[in-house]
């Protein structure tokens, strides 16, 4: 399995802007601005020696100013290390096949790990970002705890569908690893997807709608949620949004 990473220390370069707010009952309401916020995915493994670097550098978003106004960050843990040593408890099938499809898509015949994607596209830690800067807006409101309303205005009329995406996150996390490439290593995590819910959005009222129920099951406490919205036939978010689920 190919394996390399790139850090750098510093804030991302690209320009784009979310919001939160408290909705009815003092649930939170995310909502992007019209330019596109960057959707930036880790797929990564417990079983995975050079995994946590990453995972150490994503986490390090959790404390910087662009989190969630300029970035929306997702750690997907994949299934193909388990067999090797150590099973990860947060890897699922569904995020295995998601990174695949996106191999698929760049016409490449293997996956890795640790592997970024940003809006879609194979990404190093310290290049550009490629972001719209007129996407439309993007709304996430809450009905309830598990129950959550995804609407979404695109700038320009399009002659497709679109399809809303939830992952729910966990995050201050530190797992005692026991076996596989870092037995013997606590690993913490931040911003782990806990599932991952897609919709087909209908259109009603000048916007696109979606309804999702989050899971109940999870393995770990959600601590924030991240969206996002794709066309019909084209796996690269067209928006993306995200933040705190912290009641008041």
């Amino acid at each position: 399995m190919k394996r390399h990473l790139s850090l750098f220390v510093g804030l991302l370069s690209f320009c784009v802007f979310a919001r939160a707010s408290k909705g009815d009952g003092a649930w939170p309401v995310f909502e992007s601005g019209k330019a596109q916020n960057s959707l930036l995915e880790l797929y990564t493994s417990e079983g995975c020696s050079s995994c946590p670097p990453a995972e150490a550098w994503l986490a390090r978003l959790r404390s910087n100013p662009d989190l969630w106004k300029h970035v929306v960050p997702v750690a997907f843990h994949v299934t193909y290390w388990d067999n090797l040593g150590w099973p990860d408890r947060f890897a699922q099938s569904d995020f295995t096949q998601r990174q695949r499809s996106y191999a698929a898509a760049w016409s490449s015949d293997s996956v890795y790990t640790p592997e970024f994607v940003a809006n879609g596209r194979e990404w190093h830690p310290g290049n550009p970002i490629s972001a719209s800067p007129d996407a439309g807006v993007l709304r996430v409101r809450f009905s309830d705890a598990t129950h959550v309303v995804v609407s979404f205005k695109p700038t320009q009329s399009s002659a497709t569908g679109f399809t809303a995406s939830v992952a729910p996150l966990a995050g201050g996390i530190v797992n005692d690893v026991r076996g596989g490439e870092n037995s013997g290593r606590k690993l913490p995590h931040e911003f782990v997807a806990l599932g991952l819910i897609n919709t087909p959005m209908k259109w009603s009222d000048g916007e696109w709608t979606a309804q999702l129920t989050l899971p109940t099951n999870a393995v770990a406490p959600i601590e924030s949620l991240a969206a996002w919205v794709t066309a019909d036939g084209d796996s690269a978010p067209v928006q993306a949004v995200g933040g705190w689920l912290e009641k008041s």
